[in-house]
């Protein structure tokens, strides 16, 4: 008899029965793991949304994204650029780079937010191009490692949308999301927060993983993918113009390049 309030255990339970294609006794497993756990550190929602069992919320869990970074710190940076060769702060800045020259604008801003900054690539990345970087992440241990990189004039620990209730109007020029909105389903509100704290001329520069179809699927990799159609309507509901929006693979997987889009939007 397994202990009632093992989350871990319920959640290995649910694996094993989803595996066996026992869909009411995963569900049943998965939704004792959540009970245990009502932070959801292992992700147990995420796998009933993959049976098809709920509705995926606008985010994932941040006890999971949170928990499932906090051991991932320490190898994050070899695994993203050696094993998945990551590249999305260079495609970015490149992308912000062409925006600004397409409107007679030099390449540079006074304020950046990196939002889910991580262990701070995109700070390193666009250290050159902002006078000062404010950075968030739901990873303490993450965080820690953005801290060593030394370009960020403050960092906080916290979800985005949190961390973008507490920005001004209008105090930020340019809002960074480097392979963060996969673990967003619904990209409007957020728009909305970014398009609030942009000044007139201001940008936004994100990626998304992306499918063929128009809306927004849970991967198998427990990863959100958003149809091109998704992305310039949450853009539209922040009042943001979609300046570049290019097809972009940031990353690799089975050596084999994950299709995406490279976004630059400009607040009019």
């Amino acid at each position: 008899e397994m202990a009632p309030r093992w989350a871990a255990g319920w959640f290995a339970l649910g694996e094993v029965e989803a595996a066996r294609s026992f869909t009411e006794a995963a569900a049943s497993a998965f939704r004792q793991a959540i009970a245990c756990d009502p932070d959801d550190a292992m992700g147990a929602g995420l796998m009933l949304a993959r049976l098809g069992l709920s509705t995926a919320g606008p985010a994932m869990s941040a006890g999971y994204v949170a928990a499932l970074y906090d051991d991932y710190a320490p190898r994050f940076e070899r695994s993203l650029r050696e094993g998945l060769t990551y590249r999305g702060p260079e495609i970015l800045r490149d992308a912000v780079s062409r925006a600004c020259t397409a409107a007679g604008r030099v390449p540079h801003v006074d304020r950046m937010l990196d939002l889910g900054c991580g262990t701070g690539l995109a700070g390193m990345v666009f250290a050159p191009l902002a006078a000062a970087i404010d950075g968030v992440d739901l990873s303490a241990r993450m965080v820690e490692q953005a801290r060593r990189k030394g370009v960020y004039r403050s960092l906080s620990v916290g979800d985005l949308r949190s961390f973008l209730a507490g920005q001004a109007d209008e105090s930020a020029n340019l809002v960074v999301a480097a392979d963060v909105f996969i673990y967003c389903a619904d990209l409007a509100p957020i728009m909305g927060d970014i398009g609030r704290v942009l000044p007139r001329g201001g940008l936004s520069a994100f990626t998304v993983e992306t499918h063929d179809g128009d809306g927004v699927i849970l991967g198998d990799a427990l990863r959100y993918a958003h149809g091109e159609p998704a992305v310039r309507a949450a853009l539209a509901e922040g009042g943001l113009t979609p300046l570049v929006f290019e097809p972009a693979a940031i990353r690799q997987e089975a050596g084999r390049p994950v299709p995406g889009w490279a976004v630059v939007a400009g607040k009019a």
